[in-house]
């Protein structure tokens, strides 16, 4: 079995509109996002999941220059991944289709992690 990466994608106007959530409705979003990743889970196919800062900073080239990120021409920002085991991208991929990034028109992008064993 492979492992497959799921990268959470979503526009900065849904990071901004889910920021102005009541506590009850932010309590509603969580729990659709641990539904769906127990539910992996529970098929023994999670490695890991976490969410992520929508900031940080980028080490670039040679001299390390050091920018704002995730990236200045970024319209979209990556805000957590998942890690699991799959027979196949496209089992992978089904997978994704449950994740509630979709509710707020957001993306997974689902990227095989090389073996280097």
């Amino acid at each position: 079995m492979d492992k497959y990466m799921l990268f959470f994608r979503s526009g900065i106007p849904n990071e901004d509109a889910f920021q102005n959530l009541s506590p009850e409705q932010m309590q509603a979003e969580i729990q659709k996002w641990n539904n769906w990743i127990v539910g992996i889970a529970a098929q023994g196919k999670l490695v890991s999941s976490e969410g992520l800062y929508p900031t940080g900073q980028v080490v670039n080239g040679s001299k390390h220059l050091i920018t704002d990120g995730p990236f200045i021409e970024s319209k979209e920002i990556v805000g957590g991944y998942l890690m699991m085991h799959a027979d196949s991208l496209e089992e992978a991929v089904e997978a994704a289709k449950g994740c509630p990034v979709f509710e707020s028109e957001g993306r997974v992008e689902v990227r095989q992690v090389q073996n280097f064993s």
